[in-house]
């Protein structure tokens, strides 16, 4: 992810799963960026990682 257009993409469908309260995204460019996501309960981690292959990207947990 390299703009803050593919940021809003990834926003979008993450602040569609159930519980999702704010999504956060840190852009760096030529490395991994960061993606924070806050809820009200426990996410289920497929459904975050649906959320982020839906947007086009993977996701890897730190």
């Amino acid at each position: 992810m390299t703009c803050a257009g593919c940021a809003s993409g990834v926003i979008t469908h993450l602040k569609k799963v159930a519980g999702v309260t704010d999504v956060r995204v840190s852009l760096t460019p030529g490395k991994t960026s960061t993606v924070t996501v806050a809820s009200r309960s426990q996410l289920s981690l497929d459904d975050v990682r649906g959320a982020v292959t839906k947007a086009g990207y993977s996701l890897h947990r730190s």
